[in-house]
């Protein structure tokens, strides 16, 4: 059963919400606050402890994001076009984000006072209605190349809104409708739905070469440990390594996840073994340590050896360093892509069908099914030698 809602502290919340709408952050008082509420100021401060805490509390509790998202996608479906799902949809946020000139003024003038917890509540609020939009947008029809587009879109928007009720006169765009006639023009001058990547082979990896791959990693650092668990136990791209955050690692006792931002919005389960072989545990291992020996405030999930976050490019010099005279059976050196399919194809292998690994790698039943068939490849071929031993 869902934990009962403390009423007080919900009334403080909405009445804290609609004052710092209708006057702003800095303007409102926490008397204010606490008159609208009809409770003293020193409940106020047991409930929140001050405005910035209260203010984290709208952030986090007050559903203001599951609101947006449900105003900005609920007439989608009358909607028939690319062009008009993307207008609408623009036209829908513009006019929600400008009737907030007043709290926008003040998220954008107080944004250096804020808190960290603050700032990062903020960015979950946006990157939440991001993915519910994305989604949204996918069942009327519409995919997008990826998500990043999405947030172009939410970052074009706001910086728009931003200059509408900030300056008197900015001269970039005659009207709000010749702005929404470029927006739309810029996004549908890319092909709306990328072609399906069908891999013809699967080059999964022995396991002999991954234990050896992760004993390298071990013995080169805890990064690189980190970063190899996270390759071969959740069968994450370069690509998702470097957008995944801190935040972005859920783990407790009985399980442990990544949520997945980029591309394919999806949760992926770390597994704990790899290739028949325990690393760890769900509390204790290669990314736990790696996370506890940091000292740093950085957000993202792995850095680089200068403690910024990891690009693509690092990605693949690390796995190249790992992988240095390590021959595929082919006689080629492992590539990193190679991982992922490693991952996929074991995932296979320990009993998830196709439909279910669409969930896990947000790839078509076309896309996988070269990945079903090395599996099959491998379960025939164990059969094979489990009959030899029986003579």
């Amino acid at each position: 059963m869902p934990t009962p809602r403390n009423p007080t502290r919900q009334r403080l919340i909405e009445a804290a919400l609609e004052l710092f709408a209708q006057q702003g952050i800095a303007e409102t008082t926490t008397k204010q606050i606490a008159e609208q509420a009809g409770v003293n100021e020193v409940t106020l401060f047991r409930q929140c402890g001050n405005k910035q805490g209260l203010l984290l509390a709208v952030l986090e509790e007050s559903e203001v994001f599951d609101r947006l998202a449900d105003s900005l996608t609920q007439s989608f479906d009358r909607t028939r076009t690319p062009e008009q799902l993307i207008r609408q949809y623009a036209e829908t946020y513009l006019s929600l984000v400008e009737s907030l000139p007043e709290l926008l003024r003040s998220i954008v003038g107080e944004s250096g006072k804020y808190p960290t917890e603050n700032k990062e509540a903020l960015g979950r609020g946006i990157q939440q209605v991001t993915q519910t939009l994305a989604k949204t947008l996918s069942d009327q029809g519409l995919t997008l190349p990826s998500d990043s587009v999405l947030r172009l879109i939410n970052s074009t928007l706001l910086g728009y809104t931003l200059l509408q009720v900030t300056t008197e006169f900015h001269g970039l765009w005659q009207s709000q409708a010749e702005f929404l006639d470029n927006l739309v023009q810029l996004v549908l001058s890319q092909p709306i739905a990328p072609p399906i990547t069908v891999l013809e082979t699967i080059g999964d990896l022995p396991a002999s070469m991954v234990q050896t791959i992760l004993q390298r990693a071990q013995k080169k650092g805890a990064r690189e440990w980190a970063l190899v668990y996270l390759l071969f136990g959740a069968g994450v791209s370069a690509v998702e390594m470097t957008r995944l955050e801190r935040v972005h690692y859920l783990s407790d006792r009985e399980a442990q996840f990544l949520q997945i931002t980029h591309g394919a919005v999806r949760q992926v389960p770390i597994n704990q073994w790899i290739m028949g072989k325990r690393y760890g545990n769900y509390q204790k291992n290669p990314l736990t340590q790696y996370l506890k020996n940091r000292k740093d405030s950085e957000s993202a999930l792995i850095l680089n050896r200068d403690g910024s976050r990891l690009t693509i490019e690092e990605t693949h010099e690390i796995w190249q360093e790992l992988t240095t005279e390590l021959l595929t059976l082919e006689g080629k050196s492992p590539n990193l892509e190679q991982a992922q399919q490693t991952w996929c194809v074991e995932m296979l292998l320990r009993g998830i069908s196709l439909e279910d690994m669409q969930i896990l790698t947000g790839l078509t039943l076309e896309q996988l099914t070269p990945y079903g068939k090395r599996a099959k490849q491998k379960t025939v071929l164990e059969q094979g030698l489990l009959l030899d031993k029986q003579k």
